[in-house]
């Protein structure tokens, strides 16, 4: 019996790491590609976004020197110690991701991958029929497809971008100025990153809330701070305003809200959600069942409702997270081709919002636990009290833990500072190998650090016996 012949229909993290497993358990691996390997997630989300967010926070430190005694030359004025060349910085993103997706079809080519730059479309639960992107077109013929198209920003009938004024989060790369004035219409994620990054480069910017707080999917203490650190800051923050309509002016956009009011700006983006790529690709003629939304229905394992083909990533709505795309991918294929698998876990995800400071999250949140009525205690530290946070100028974030009733096992927690991305990292572990508070505690860390307010919240849910 021959290779199993394995085709992947886009080359984002669910698609590209799904075919280097594959190829690595000796599968004959295609993967069609339409916009350059690594997807949205490197070459106009994820990589960019987070670039630009770098760039703010080192124009940051500038700012923030006088708090150190520090004084820069040549620079009496506070607010004339930085500015951002916007054309310089955004070429240097765009070629930081060109770069990263060269490393990714680098690495394809050594493990045997064959790539097809075209767009697929499902003729059949086990065949692919592309369309070449130089002309032309072949048909794949498959054991096993994996889905892996992603998604793109969602667009308003009534605010559509037109990448110079208006715009999606994908296209803010080109833009020759910082703008002047910006809003930001949507506080989730996306919207609250961004609308931090061009505050710090310079903008004045006013976030576009429908709710009442912004980023509503986090942790609440943790979306409290932001939005302070954010009005503190001199951010414009409009909770409970919801965005009707965005149109140009001579010179400008305005954006009405649904209760009369209007906000003028030189710029807008629209950060309001994202909808999958998965029309037109014969999905559900091929037997896959598909979400009113339009997202393709997996398992725990990433399968689709059609034998053989498997899906991963933002088209199937799980979690809009390149590392939970990933591990799809390579869920999908170690299931498929026979490999010892788990089912994917959602509670062991780690997450980050790239805010300044970040929101790091991994296991059960407070909110969680309390609707399935776990009984669990609760530890919130503030950074403020944290040695190294006072050396660091830092004065705003909190450590908290979850940990359950009884046992001391750590079920989840929340760290809201300066890199919490890599801070996250401990109680992520806790989270997966199911620690007790105890056991964290018991770990030595470096005096001073951080991480140890993540040890000392562990030491104050001790428990006697």
């Amino acid at each position: 019996m021959g290779a199993a012949r394995v085709v992947v229909v886009g080359g984002g993290p669910g698609g590209y790491e799904a075919a280097l497993v594959a190829a690595q358990l000796g599968a004959d691996v295609t993967v069609v590609d339409r916009d350059g390997l690594g997807g949205a997630a490197v070459l106009t989300d994820c990589v960019p976004s987070k670039t630009l967010i770098s760039t703010a926070d080192f124009m940051s430190r500038f700012f923030a020197a006088a708090g150190y005694g520090v004084r820069l030359a040549d620079s009496p004025e506070p607010g004339a110690v930085a500015t951002a060349d916007l054309p310089t910085v955004n070429a240097r993103i765009k070629a930081l991701a060109l770069a990263q997706s060269d490393d990714i079809a680098a690495r394809m080519a050594r493990e045997g991958v064959r790539v097809l730059r075209g767009t697929g479309c499902l003729t059949g639960p086990q065949r692919v029929e592309v369309d070449l992107l130089d002309g032309g077109g072949e048909r794949l013929d498959a054991d096993v497809v994996l889905v892996a198209t992603g998604a793109r920003p969602r667009e308003l009938a009534t605010a559509r971008p037109d990448g110079e004024r208006i715009l999606t989060w994908q296209q803010i790369y080109d833009l020759p100025v910082t703008p002047p004035t910006l809003v930001v219409v949507g506080s989730g994620v996306t919207g609250a990153e961004l609308a931090h990054a061009y505050l710090g480069l310079g903008s004045d910017v006013t976030l576009v809330s429908s709710r009442d707080h912004v980023l509503p999917g986090e942790d609440a203490d943790a979306a409290q701070v932001i939005e302070d650190v954010f009005r503190r800051r001199g951010m414009h923050v409009l909770n409970r305003s919801r965005a009707e309509a965005v149109s140009r002016t001579s010179d400008g956009i305005v954006v009405r809200l649904q209760d009369g009011r209007s906000v003028e700006g030189t710029h807008c983006i629209m950060a309001v959600g994202s909808v999958p790529n998965t029309a037109d690709m014969g999905l559900a003629e091929s037997g896959i069942t598909l979400t009113a939304s339009g997202h393709i229905e997996v398992d725990g394992v990433s399968r689709t409702s059609a034998r053989g083909v498997y899906a991963a990533g933002d088209c199937t709505g799980v979690l809009p997270l390149a590392s939970v795309a990933a591990m799809q991918g390579r869920i999908a294929m170690w299931h498929a081709l026979g490999d010892a698998v788990q089912p994917l876990n959602l509670r062991a995800v780690a997450a980050n919002v790239f805010t300044d400071p970040e929101i790091a999250t991994v296991g059960w949140s407070e909110q969680g636990l309390e609707e399935a009525g776990i009984a669990c205690e609760a530890i919130m530290l503030p950074l403020a009290t944290n040695a190294r946070a006072k050396m660091q100028n830092v004065h705003d974030g909190f450590v908290k833990l979850f940990a359950r009733a009884g046992t001391g096992i750590i079920m989840g927690g929340v760290v809201v500072a300066p890199r919490a991305s890599e801070l996250i990292f401990p109680v992520a572990l806790a989270v997966q190998t199911k620690l007790t508070v105890d056991q964290v505690s018991a770990a030595f860390t470096v005096y001073p650090s951080m991480s140890g307010s993540i040890a000392e919240a562990a030491r104050q849910l001790h428990t006697r016996a």
